[in-house]
């Protein structure tokens, strides 16, 4: 609500179902959370959002979404390199099986 321009703490209050103290506590714990910002005026305390804090939350979570990435993307290199792996293995024992008729055979077609 406060995101937009700075409202009293009754107009917040009247947008909820819950008493006007109640209300003013989780004000002023976002206050003290450094998430809204107070300002008196007259016998009015007008609030608003303070963006500072969730900026820091948001380039946090973003340095998180890109560490998930690269980890996930180092997955799938070692995925990738462990089925290549299997294939040469596969391949090399079906050769060591082979008879030495279908060896010379493989070798010269």
């Amino acid at each position: 609500m406060v995101r937009d321009a700075p409202l009293p703490a009754g107009a917040i209050a009247g947008a909820f179902a819950v008493s006007r103290p109640a209300v003013s506590r989780h004000l002023r714990v976002l206050r003290e959370a450094g998430l809204v910002r107070e300002k008196t005026l007259g016998r009015e305390r007008l609030y608003r959002l303070e963006p500072a804090p969730l900026e820091r939350i948001e380039a946090m979570v973003a340095e998180l979404r890109i560490s998930r990435e690269a980890e996930q993307a180092a997955w799938e290199r070692r995925f990738m390199s462990l089925e290549t792996e299997v294939h040469r293995t596969r391949r090399r024992s079906r050769a060591a099986r082979a008879t030495p008729s279908e060896t010379r055979k493989k070798a010269t077609a």
